[in-house]
């Protein structure tokens, strides 16, 4: 099969839809399908990734990555967006391609970089199914990035909201892989929605068995870490991630919890990384920013935690909740959007009332205190990833695209 894919940002940024968009290119390579994956270009980033050619052309067998002219993303200083020189770059290629159908993911994000719905116009003129992958609800972010009344707010969501319905309207299917978010699209006005488990898991990769004595000293220097309850925050440092309940929250943490005996680990990084090692910084000095960590280097860092814990209430699904299952590790997550599909509240983790600060400190109290807690809790967690392997879940991408096509023949 040739599948041409479309993506609004590949690695080397990392995050939970790059991370897994190479998983599933790493599986269709191993499978012998060739895939045309376009994506924003990073050279303009290259002091933040110097790496960003490994990323960049024939980086599998039967894999190719096209880099589009891009533009600055929401004025963050680590991501891009394609732009609308990348039009014309888009079509030579796929008319080169002659792919048997296209995937889209995040096709809102695109639309307004290129100015036009990607990949809809080339599939109709080549009777080729054409699908998208809705990944985030960027609706939701609108009141973290503008600071404006509630009523501006809501107009432009509703305005938004309604190029949003049209653009996903547009496809042949939207992809949701949230049990927690598929009805709250169909009550939006999206018609062509299907879910279905793709939201993987690298189980060979994630294991407890990857902790080892003395890690923190041994790999970051860190030697007072090791002996002290780790809690691991792990993701963009963006506004949209909940860090201003994480804040409100600090006072009545140093209250119930001898903050002495956690480190807070935060790896990512983001346009709030100063202002989180500042407020965090006022309560206790054992907070350690890693920066950004290598995707290879994340299951050592997870199995050598003790607690993953979120406050974005704002996820489509949480990839970093599995992983820390799959490390051992409990989570503690706020009970909005899609990271609590797979959290059993008091079974393999915590789910607390969002903005509920008394609530969320008493069950991180409970997990800081209690070892046999933790463990009980990882053993748990390592039991609920077991359905989420990456060949599972890119062939039953596989079987979509697959089904697609056959159905575009018979019509």
């Amino acid at each position: 099969m040739k599948i041409a894919i479309i993506t609004s940002g590949f690695l080397p940024v990392v995050d939970g839809v790059t991370v897994s968009g190479m998983y599933r290119l790493e599986r269709l390579s191993r499978w012998g399908h060739q895939v045309l994956l376009f994506c924003p270009d990073y050279s303009s980033l290259e002091s933040v990734y110097p790496n960003w050619r490994d990323y960049s052309g024939e980086i599998l067998p039967n894999v190719r990555v096209v880099n589009l002219p891009s533009t600055p993303f929401m004025d963050l200083d680590f991501e891009r967006n394609v732009g609308v020189k990348a039009n014309p770059i888009l079509r030579r290629e796929l008319e080169a391609f002659q792919p048997d159908i296209i995937h889209v993911d995040e096709p809102e994000r695109l639309f307004f970089g290129l100015f036009r719905i990607p990949g809809v116009k080339y599939a109709r003129q080549h009777n080729i199914p054409c699908i998208c992958f809705f990944r985030t609800n960027f609706l939701d972010y609108a009141e973290d990035y503008f600071p404006l009344p509630g009523w501006a707010i809501a107009l432009i969501q509703f305005i938004i909201g309604s190029i949003f319905i049209w653009i996903y309207n547009a496809y042949d299917v939207t992809l949701v892989s949230s049990k927690v978010t598929h009805p709250k699209l169909i009550e939006m006005g999206i018609k062509n929605t299907q879910y279905v488990n793709l939201l993987g898991f690298d189980a060979d990769k994630f294991s407890p068995d990857l902790r080892e004595e003395g890690f923190w000293e041994k790999h970051y220097g860190l030697p007072e870490v090791d002996r002290r309850v780790k809690l691991i925050f792990l993701g963009r440092l963006t506004p949209d991630k909940g860090w201003e309940f994480t804040f409100k929250s600090l006072p009545a943490l140093s209250q119930a919890i001898d903050l002495d005996k956690v480190a807070f680990l935060v790896a990512g990084d983001g346009s709030i990384r100063d202002e989180i090692a500042d407020r965090v910084g006022k309560f206790t000095p054992h907070i350690h920013l890693l920066g950004r960590v290598s995707p290879e280097d994340i299951p050592a860092l997870l199995a050598n935690s003790d607690i993953h814990v979120t406050t974005s209430e704002k996820e489509t699904r949480g990839l970093t909740v599995l992983e820390a299952f799959g490390s051992g590790i409990p989570v503690l997550a706020p009970n909005s959007g899609g990271v609590v599909e797979n959290i059993e509240n008091g079974k393999n983790g915590f789910i607390y009332t969002p903005q509920d600060s008394e609530d969320f400190t008493q069950k991180l109290k409970q997990l800081v205190e209690s070892f046999d807690l933790r463990q009980a809790m990882g053993a748990n967690g390592r039991k609920q990833v077991e359905q989420y392997s990456w060949d599972t879940t890119v062939q039953n991408l596989v079987e979509i695209w697959q089904q697609q096509i056959r159905d575009r023949h018979v019509d």
